[in-house]
């Protein structure tokens, strides 16, 4: 089902008020850059670099206990050794990821990094113990006691090894966000020492910016005794013309205190060239979820907005959805098939409808759908509300009411257009009159079904229940999206 125009209607504007009356300007929505996706390569090698060395350490953990012939020394075949291992270490890093190990910020001079690798060995290892206790799976206790002194060295060591390589990587300028400081205060300082001492975040200050005349043009040093980093100090309040000029990747609002007018202005400022702005929030924190909080080495930095991208998640569903999509194909070619020479005997004209949409980024792609108006029928106008429409042809009125005319989609998440789950994707010229909070939907792939899909407002348009997106949006996981698909056969099987 499509929306139609018109998004200045009384339940837009109550769900935008029901958001928050100040958070309305969310993070906009703009295409990843080169150093976000180096940052998310450097993640994803460094969780494999995790894996390999957890790997290979517990297997020299082994050849250790067994050379040394400790214990009662118990052979085990290379392949069972290998294998054991490498699930070990797959078990270590889902641990170490819900601790946050592979999160931005995760430094605190590298104090909680450290902490996080002694905490999840020794957990991983009582767990070792405790799958060989209550299981017949045998394992040596000076095997264990040898891996668990070795592992957290192994990583700490392949951790600084990683550390070297990305400051090498930066110093050549790849992976590095420029950041603007609002505020050359003692919370602007703080925030400027914690970003040049946490070399994975990438964020490098290249000003302040100052609303005191007399600051202008004084040049601001990192807190601390080496005082090697510096920035220069810009009269304010930020402008939109500072952000091209310095490059600038990022503005971060470090005045607690600042008024609601001052800090709606600056984030104007940065959303008109599509820079994304967080702040350093008072002492009373909004319960608000449009806004994502971190812990930064200590500063509390606010955000407009969870990040929508994950690696692991985005891997697992575009797996899923390859390899689902491809199963259903298969397994209903005959009913699509019959459905495909329904269409063509009931009118003339091609039996697939193919229709632009705007994706992911507001990227444009060629929908696919099963025909079911009439050849004269404009193809970008406001969808039918009522199966009596005229456009709509007799075997259309079954497709769109068994929803079946969507089945051809699954051609456009086999190619990666689409996802199996997500926000229904939009025709252009609707896009083209969404306010920041709609725009929001397209973080993140368009879907076949979703939540909207499965709710009883499903009769309305798309932007009178954002509720739903902008919920699955900031919610979505792995299981979620297979309750949602689950759900969806529940629908059909119901004929609903």
């Amino acid at each position: 089902m499509h929306s139609s125009v018109g998004l200045n209607r009384p339940s837009e504007q109550k769900a935008t008020r029901e958001l928050s009356p100040d958070l309305h300007l969310v993070e906009p929505v703009r295409r990843p850059g080169a150093a976000i996706y180096l940052r998310n390569v450097i993640t994803t090698c460094e969780a494999v670099a995790d894996l390999l060395t957890i790997t290979f350490t517990v297997v020299a953990g082994y050849l250790a206990y067994y050379h040394l012939a400790l214990g009662k020394h118990i052979y085990y075949p290379p392949r069972i050794v290998l294998s054991l291992s490498f699930v070990f270490a797959g078990v270590m890093i889902l641990m170490l990821d819900r601790v946050g190990a592979y999160r931005r910020g995760n430094s605190l001079l590298r104090v909680r990094e450290t902490e996080q690798i002694l905490r999840v060995s020794t957990q991983a290892f009582l767990l070792a113990l405790g799958v060989s206790f209550f299981t017949g799976v045998l394992f040596s206790r000076w095997l264990l006691a040898i891996c668990l002194a070795l592992v957290p060295l192994a990583l700490f060591a392949q951790k600084t090894l990683m550390y070297f390589l990305i400051h090498i990587l930066h110093s050549k300028g790849y992976g590095i966000e420029k950041v603007l400081i609002y505020g050359s205060g003692v919370t602007g300082r703080r925030v400027f020492s914690v970003l040049t001492r946490s070399p994975k975040l990438g964020l490098e200050p290249v000003a302040f910016v100052d609303d005191d005349p007399a600051k202008a043009g004084s040049t601001v040093f990192e807190l601390g005794y080496e005082r090697r980093r510096s920035a220069r100090v810009l009269l304010g309040p930020p402008k939109k013309e500072m952000i091209p000029e310095y490059g600038v990747n990022l503005v971060i609002v470090a005045i607690p205190s600042i008024g609601r007018d001052a800090f709606l202005r600056t984030v104007q400022e940065a959303f008109q060239t599509n820079t994304r702005v967080s702040f350093v929030p008072s002492q009373f924190l909004p319960v608000e979820p449009m806004v994502d909080y971190q812990d930064v080495d200590g500063v509390l930095l606010a955000s407009f907005d969870k990040s929508t991208r994950r690696s692991a998640y985005e891997v697992a569903k575009r797996v899923t959805d390859f390899l689902g999509s491809l199963l259903i194909m298969v397994l209903g070619a005959p009913v699509f098939l019959l459905l495909a020479l329904l269409v063509k005997i009931d009118s003339p004209g091609p039996v697939l409808f193919l229709q632009e949409r705007v994706g992911l980024d507001g990227k444009l792609f060629r929908m696919f759908k099963f025909r079911t108006m009439h050849t004269n029928a404009s193809p970008y106008e406001v969808s039918p509300r009522v199966s009596s429409d005229p456009r709509i042809t007799r075997v259309g009125r079954f497709l769109r009411r068994t929803s079946l005319d969507e089945a051809p989609q699954l051609l456009n998440v086999l190619g990666g257009s689409m996802s199996l789950v997500g926000p229904r994707p939009e025709m252009p010229f609707i896009v083209d009159q969404y306010n920041e909070v709609h725009r929001q939907r397209l973080q993140v792939k368009p879907g076949l079904t979703g939540l909207w899909q499965l709710s009883g407002d499903r009769a309305f348009l798309i932007h009178e229940n954002i509720e739903y997106d902008l919920y699955y949006i900031r919610h979505r996981n792995f299981f979620m999206d297979l309750a949602v698909l689950l759900h969806t056969l529940i629908f059909a099987m119901r004929g609903v």
